[in-house]
């Protein structure tokens, strides 16, 4: 049975400030256009706005059913654009990164892009829910539609490959 989200108590406010900017950062990195991604996700909020009535408590978090909505909107933004995106994207930095560090730093981003661009889209999709979105294999299971173990075993096995391209010779 469909538990709501209570709209009253604020429960819709707490969601969307607790998931506005993670969720911004994983439709970012499905789309790589930032004003495409604030599209897709004010058209999410807008949407799990509209179905809140239909969440189901039983079947995953708030957080993970957002998720869901947001990964369908940007998927129908993808199939709109009749071409598949990459999922390497510039995102902001929080911290500017000392002078000493730059180089450093701009060599490992630049490796881990090129490494998340030789995965396949599905591996991409995986890495951007766990670290852009910040879900739990619980959540990241009810948004692909699969058991927690096996969101949580696409995972690692995504992470393994992503860590092993990082570290292969150039």
């Amino acid at each position: 049975m469909a538990t709501p989200i209570n709209t009253s108590s604020g429960s819709f406010d707490a969601l969307y400030r607790d998931s506005a900017r993670d969720l911004y950062a994983y439709v970012r990195t499905l789309l790589c256009d930032d004003a495409a991604a604030e599209d897709v996700t004010a058209l999410a909020f807008e949407r799990a706005y509209r179905r809140r009535a239909s969440f189901d408590a039983g079947r995953g978090s708030q957080r993970g059913w957002l998720f869901g909505i947001a990964r369908n909107a940007a998927l129908d933004e993808l199939r709109r654009r009749k071409r598949a995106a990459p999922l390497v994207g510039e995102l902001p930095d929080e911290h500017a990164p000392a002078p000493d560090e730059e180089a450093d730093l701009a060599v490992r981003r630049t490796t881990v892009r090129a490494a998340l661009a030789n995965l396949s889209p599905r591996d991409r999709e995986l890495v951007a829910l766990k670290f852009h979105g910040g879900l739990t294999n619980a959540e990241l299971a009810a948004v692909l539609g699969t058991s927690e173990s096996n969101a949580g075993t696409r995972v690692h096995r995504a992470v393994a490959k992503l860590r092993e391209a990082c570290n292969a010779p150039a």
